[in-house]
């Protein structure tokens, strides 16, 4: 049996949840759907769902534990809350932005957010650019920050240049 997290998100989606569940596992390594929960045929009368129908998806991802929900239209993803994938290298924010966003059927933001095509909002942040902002080389730090807010895909060779003052 798997074993849950301290604190685990639960993720809800209208109808999508399995979908959504095998496309994430797809893009990141150490990670597997762990358990689907099914609708039995026991109070149909009560939930008006079919028999079979996912109702909930375990799943891990880079190692970290998640629900999926089948939980219906009346709620959807904001920006107000936002899944954030720390990259060690450009090609690392290429791979994630590539798959979860344009090419993966979702729409890039800026500053590093993008939607994936379940509306869920994600941040694909150099984990350099974290090191930048907390060097205490205040001025550097505001001149990569600057030239993040001019981007939408982060490009962390720029962010360097913009540190450094060149």
């Amino acid at each position: 049996m798997p074993q849950l997290q301290k604190i685990s998100p639960c993720l809800w989606f209208d109808g999508e949840a399995e979908e959504a569940a095998r496309f994430y596992v797809s893009v990141f390594e150490d990670s597997a759907i762990e358990r689907i929960m099914r609708w039995g045929k026991d109070g149909v009368g009560d939930h008006g769902q079919p028999d079979g129908k996912v109702l909930l998806v375990s799943f891990r991802l880079a190692g970290q534990s998640f629900s999926a929900l089948n939980g219906g239209p009346q709620f959807h993803f904001t920006e107000a809350v936002s899944l954030m994938v720390g990259c060690e290298s450009e090609q690392e924010v290429d791979y994630y932005w590539e798959r979860l966003g344009p090419g993966g059927g979702g729409k890039a933001g800026d500053c590093g957010w993008l939607k994936d095509r379940f509306g869920l909002s994600w941040q694909i942040a150099p984990l350099e650019l974290l090191d930048m902002y907390h060097s205490g080389d205040v001025p550097a730090a505001e001149r990569a920050m600057k030239a993040m807010m001019t981007m939408q895909k982060l490009d962390l060779p720029a962010l360097r240049k913009a540190y450094r003052g060149a």
